[in-house]
């Protein structure tokens, strides 16, 4: 999503979602899929996101946890000096917010793979949190003079076309096409973490895998 707009906004004032992907994601251990989970205090489904607080006693050894996973797994992938630098300087940073964390990683993996896009928070930048639902991207369009709004396939569920068209603005719901790429084993594990991809595939190699979507 981020590579097929002019503009990303990190939607990080609502509430934060338990159980989703906020805070976890999944790469290759042993060469099967295993999940971590940026570890929280007292996360809530009432909570913002950008409220949601990183539990400080246990993130220092969770992080050092993680990348010695990450080293085990991955030292003989192909790009892993490089990519492993990079999850060090996302890491790096102590960070009082999951929103703060998620943001860092989302914008240094964008410039480390050279896409340009111009990044905002929406806390920060657009004050609507009166409005609601489709309401409040409607509002986040026209502040920023936007006529094509892009959202997730799971935004089918919440979203209507007609709601948009009525207010000028095109929206579409961007779906990933079937991708596969090379990992340790001949069976391909799909739907892991950014981290994977970038493991396995050079710059120039996942910037034609960004443009394999759809619009619907």
């Amino acid at each position: 999503m981020i590579n097929a707009v002019d503009k990303f906004v990190f939607y990080d004032d609502v509430n934060f979602i338990k159980q989703g992907w906020i805070n976890r994601n999944r790469i290759l251990v042993s060469n099967k899929d295993s999940l971590f989970t940026v570890p929280l205090k007292n996360a809530s489904s009432f909570t913002q996101i950008n409220e949601t607080v990183i539990n400080q006693p246990l993130f220092e050894r969770w992080k050092t946890k993680l990348l010695q996973t990450i080293a085990l797994n991955y030292k003989k992938a192909p790009f892993f000096n490089e990519v492993f630098l990079l999850l060090e300087q996302v890491l790096e940073e102590q960070y009082a917010f999951i929103a703060q964390l998620a943001v860092k990683s989302v914008v240094l993996t964008s410039a480390y793979l050279g896409i340009n896009t111009r990044f905002c928070t929406s806390s920060e930048t657009y004050k609507n949190k009166g409005l609601i639902r489709h309401e409040r991207l409607i509002d986040i369009c026209k502040q920023e003079n936007a006529t094509h709004y892009i959202n997730a396939i799971g935004g089918q569920v919440l979203y209507k076309k007609e709601d948009f068209i009525k207010e000028g603005i095109r929206l579409d719901f961007i779906k990933t096409l079937p991708l596969s790429y090379k990992q340790f084993n001949d069976e391909f594990v799909p739907w892991l973490s950014i981290i994977d991809v970038l493991m396995f595939n050079s710059i120039e190699e996942i910037r034609v895998m960004l443009n394999k979507y759809e619009l619907i």
